[in-house]
């Protein structure tokens, strides 16, 4: 049964491309269909990261983001999250073999937006990486299949 909930955390995950983002779901498109799942499975673990620094006004953002971070990592060593985003991204660091330091750098991305407002020029160079970078380059390991990236 466990296809199932994968089945309904990548739906999940493109549920959220789809909603946040009609011209990055339409890049999808023009992709290979073997592509596209695990491309929203990535985007939508970095939409529910960047909506918790941009949108949950009302909450503590930084509890939110530390426990994301946790449930990230845990997902990831575990091979399964009970939240459908998280299990759908896990999903694919782990087949794609995605390097948990670009997930710690584009996390760490998020983390600076919670407290930081100008940046210095190395901090700024560290925030474009995470939050640009960082998520292009794990893209980019589900187009090269997996292998290591020069």
């Amino acid at each position: 049964m466990k296809k199932i909930f994968d089945n309904i955390s990548v739906k999940t995950s493109k549920l959220i491309t789809n909603s946040y983002s009609t011209s990055f779901s339409l890049g999808i498109r023009a992709f290979s269909p073997k592509f596209r799942e695990p491309i929203y499975s990535i985007y939508g673990f970095v939409r529910i990261a960047d909506e918790i620094v941009d949108s949950f006004h009302d909450y503590d953002k930084i509890l939110l983001m530390k426990k994301f971070r946790e449930d990230t990592f845990e997902a990831i060593k575990l091979g399964i999250s009970s939240n459908p985003v998280l299990n759908s991204f896990q999903a694919v660091v782990r087949k794609y073999n995605i390097d948990y330091q670009l997930i710690d750098k584009f996390l760490k991305s998020m983390e600076m937006d919670l407290t930081e407002k100008t940046y210095e020029r190395n901090s700024y160079d560290d925030y474009i990486f995470g939050s640009a970078e960082a998520v292009g380059l794990m893209c980019l390991k589900v187009f090269v299949g997996g292998d290591k990236l020069k």
